[in-house]
């Protein structure tokens, strides 16, 4: 039976001890195994042991970290193997930013505007763009959320490449998004989002193809915690 003790910077599995960030994400990458996986599952919300299912999405998002140096999105991973959004959350309850990449040993950091897309550009601070300055990190997301305003998500959405424009239904993920940050301090998960805006993956795809936390949370200026 397979002891487990959480520390400030470590989990331990047995003899074996993982380094992990503030986040509880595995530092390094390299040192992952299988048994990180196992030790971190209940942790995660997934109790009874991992699944056949649980470890094709696993060994899936490894094999993709392996090739290409990138963990991949969400909607790579419904889409290899055909899962619907319930799907998903039946086997990683927790997220998949908080649940299959954790329990992988990764991360989405792991890799990185119009003035007639603000909505409220009427009402805004007559402060030219090109003045304003916003701290970000060094994978760009923004490292104070309370410096966020509209201008920044279409500065973002600009630098980013996005297709098209910044429309009515990106702001109204990128606002639900800021309002529960707001209300509770905690970003909400893939599922919770498109629960929330009636979306499949597939239209969450199509407004941010970039990924949910490298493209809508990074937009709203939000980083997971």
């Amino acid at each position: 039976m397979r002891s487990l003790a959480c520390e400030s910077e470590a989990f331990r599995c047995g003899e074996k001890t993982y380094r992990l960030d503030e986040e509880g994400f595995l530092v390094n990458p390299d040192e992952w195994d299988e048994g990180f996986a196992e030790a971190m599952a209940p942790l995660a919300g997934i109790h009874g042991g991992l699944t056949p299912a649980h470890w094709e999405v696993i060994h899936y998002i490894r094999k993709t970290f392996q090739d290409s140096g990138k963990c991949p999105l969400v909607y790579e991973i419904c889409r290899a193997h055909k899962l619907r959004l319930a799907g998903l959350k039946g086997l990683f309850a927790a997220g998949y930013l908080r649940g299959a990449c954790k329990l992988s040993g990764l991360t989405y950091k792991e890799e990185q505007a119009h003035e007639g897309w603000l909505p409220n550009r009427k009402a805004a601070a007559r402060k030219s763009l090109e003045e304003k300055v916003y701290r970000v990190d060094v994978r760009g997301f923004l490292v104070d959320p309370s410096e966020w305003d509209e201008e920044y998500a279409a500065l973002k959405y600009l630098e980013m490449k996005m297709p098209g424009s910044l429309t009515g239904n990106h702001w109204e993920i990128i606002r639900y998004l800021r309002k529960k940050y707001e209300e509770n301090g905690k970003i909400p998960t893939v599922y919770e989002t498109c629960e929330a805006n009636r979306l499949e993956i597939e239209d969450l795809e199509r407004l941010f193809p970039d990924g949910y936390h490298r493209g809508a949370v990074k937009i709203a200026g939000l980083t997971a915690r």
